[in-house]
């Protein structure tokens, strides 16, 4: 099996190259990632992830996608059905929060069995953001609610209902990207609220959620916490606040280390992603020559890091050993449908 190196790789395309092949044998990356440039059809996908956990002799070689619902879904119609974003969850569940953990539940074991379909095992979501009127939209509609309480809630709700299907869930943007004016896909966002503020609202649903089995970090410099650093690439965050104050004890994982919001050449991105305190870097672009850029500075999983992925893969299997009789998808679907209906009534 040799060493697993510290990271989640992307793909190029629809299907593997030889140059893929190789690198990825010779990296032994944790997993992968898949986008929308993967994901044609549902045979196809099969075959990749299938391709992909070949290519590193491991069967529990972890494939993730962001499948949120809405406007951030890699599987498209018409090949996949398209659930919605989380606000309108969060809008019924602030008046009928029953209803709103009922359909966050059906809306992610729906999406896990989607997943677990073509082979994905992982995904990043929920998204444990606030809501926050005026910030950028780089959140907006992906956000439950405004409510941390009710955010943590139903953020709980989706990540047993992933587990149960199958599927290891990320709770993003740790420690909380709601309150962002610019999108770090293009630029490095600075957040002015006092930590006194932050530990009594976006703190909340991460904390609420430590058990998590992984969390995904954010490229957002908090003044009152790191004014020199962003959450990525901060010792001082990951020490004090996401390891500290939130009591996470799943796997981190850096959010993209190709966004635009980092501008340190990309090896030492990921050199100081890892000395920050991430367990695995997130590389996505899937482009070869990256790759081989960062294959140098690539750390073997960390004992730590181990110890974290035989607990979430116990976590996974408790879950799906909970149930008690087999999945009716299409009695699920209906009833996730009569309740999206009812919502839009």
């Amino acid at each position: 099996m040799g060493i697993i190196k510290a990271v989640l790789l992307g793909c190029e395309g629809a299907m593997l190259t030889d140059a893929e092949r190789e690198l990825f044998a010779r990296i032994n990356p944790f997993g992968f990632i898949l986008f929308q440039r993967n994901c044609e059809n549902p045979a196809q996908v099969r075959a990749l992830t299938q391709a992909l956990r070949a290519s590193v002799g491991r069967d529990d070689a972890p494939v993730f996608i962001d499948q949120e619902g809405g406007r951030v879904a890699r599987l498209k119609p018409p090949h996949w059905p398209l659930f919605p974003a989380l606000r309108p969850i969060g809008r019924w569940a602030e008046k009928n929060l029953e209803k709103g953990c009922e359909i966050i539940r059906l809306h992610s074991r729906l999406t896990a069995a989607m997943l677990r379909d073509v082979g994905i095992d992982g995904n990043c979501a929920p998204v444990l953001d606030l809501y926050v009127e005026g910030a950028s939209s780089a959140i907006g509609d992906r956000a439950l609610s405004a409510m941390p309480e009710l955010v943590a809630e139903l953020g709980r709700c989706a990540v047993e209902a992933y587990l149960e299907g199958g599927v290891y869930p990320v709770i993003k943007h740790m420690p909380g990207h709601g309150r962002v004016l610019v999108d770090p896909h293009c630029d490095l966002p600075f957040v002015d609220t006092d930590e006194e503020t932050l530990r009594s609202t976006d703190f909340i649903p991460f904390k609420a959620l430590s058990d998590a089995p992984f969390a995904m970090n954010c490229h957002i410099v908090f003044r009152a916490l790191d004014p020199l650093n962003p959450v990525s690439l901060s010792s001082t965050v990951h020490q004090n606040i996401i390891r500290g104050a939130l009591g996470f004890q799943g796997l981190v994982m850096s959010d993209d280390l190709a966004m635009g919001a980092l501008k340190l050449p990309l090896e030492q991105r990921v050199r100081q992603a890892f000395e920050a305190g991430a367990d695995i870097a997130l590389y996505c672009t899937g482009s070869i020559e990256g790759m081989k850029r960062i294959e140098p500075v690539l750390p073997a999983l960390s004992d730590a890091a181990q110890e974290r992925w035989r607990r979430a893969q116990a976590l996974r299997k408790a879950a799906e050993g909970s149930q008690k009789s087999p999945l009716d998808l299409a009695s699920m679907r209906k009833q996730f449908d009569g309740l999206m209906a009812e919502l839009s009534a």
